[in-house]
């Protein structure tokens, strides 16, 4: 196994390297995350690190070039909704931020894929199969279903309403779907560099190992958001890719940089198990989205 502590390699200059000068947590000094390659299955080396550590990545999924071509669609998927004077898609909210213009962006998109033939063909790659026989038997790749393809783009500016996100695990979506909470895989596609000056990923290794009493009650759910000590910073580069198991306490940093530099760009892949529970323009707004006042947006 190749250690990599953050990218100790990186060219100077580059977003990897950058993070080796941010002040990154102290648990980075004692995990190293390795450059893990996905060639189809994982393999048993990198099975052990993910259900030993809750999380892993993986460098170069595709190339940089690709990863701009559909962040380049993120923005045309972002116009025509704004256009389009969309409020939500499929029951499920969008979330708008204002540049300093007055003028909206979407800084939450769900179903991605469904209006997006870019991302439709992405989700087509065989080594997406590899992930969802990870997650289990009878898992699917859900473009329909829950929340779709999600599109996050985290933003550090004052019309920003989706700039961080406070400790959670998902499992709390699950009871607000009455039903018990579940192995959840988030599969973390970075469309844009993520260094850890623009805040993102914060985990609590292994605690997806935790008993249900602790994943509901260690913290607060999205109120809270102070730094762990014992968190975990991951760091990406686009076109990489990462899956952290959703019963793992996580939350999403707060960038130190502002506006167009402080952009983490992100889709995260939509797996699902037991019965199909397709979402159509009819159905009703989730539950816990009536919520949103108490976790900031």
């Amino acid at each position: 196994m190749q250690i990599d502590p953050v990218v100790a390699s990186a060219k100077p200059g580059s977003a990897a390297s950058r993070s080796n000068a941010a002040e990154l947590p102290r648990a980075n000094r004692v995990i190293h995350i390795p450059d893990f390659t996905l060639d189809g299955d994982l393999t048993a080396e990198q099975s052990d690190f993910f259900e030993t550590f809750g999380f892993i990545r993986f460098k170069r999924f595709v190339s940089r070039e690709r990863a701009q071509s559909l962040y380049q669609s993120v923005l045309e998927i972002d116009a025509k909704l704004v256009a389009d004077g969309r409020e939500k898609v499929n029951g499920v909210p969008l979330i708008f931020g204002k540049r300093a213009d007055g003028t909206r962006y979407v800084q939450r998109i769900p179903f991605g894929s469904l209006q997006s033939d870019a991302f439709h063909t992405f989700l087509q790659d065989p080594r997406f199969q590899g992930i969802t026989r990870t997650a289990g038997q009878g898992y699917r790749i859900a473009e329909d279903e829950r929340d779709g393809l999600v599109i996050n783009r985290f933003r550090n500016e004052p019309g920003a309403k989706y700039k961080r996100l406070g400790w959670h695990t998902d499992s709390l979506r699950d009871l607000f779907y009455f039903e018990k909470p579940r192995r959840y895989l988030n599969v973390g596609f970075y469309l844009t560099d993520s260094p850890a000056e623009v805040g993102g990923l914060r985990v609590l290794p292994c605690t997806h190992n935790q008993p249900i009493s602790s994943m509901l009650t260690r913290k607060m759910h999205f109120v809270n958001d102070v730094p762990d000590v014992d968190e975990l910073a991951i760091t990406a580069e686009a076109g990489d890719l990462t899956i952290h198991d959703g019963r793992i306490w996580h939350r999403t940093a707060l960038s130190t940089l502002t506006g167009d530099a402080s952009e983490r760009c992100v889709s995260y892949l939509p797996l699902m198990d037991g019965p199909l529970k397709r979402k159509t323009e009819s159905s009703k707004m989730p539950f816990y989205f009536r919520l949103k006042g108490l976790v900031g947006y």
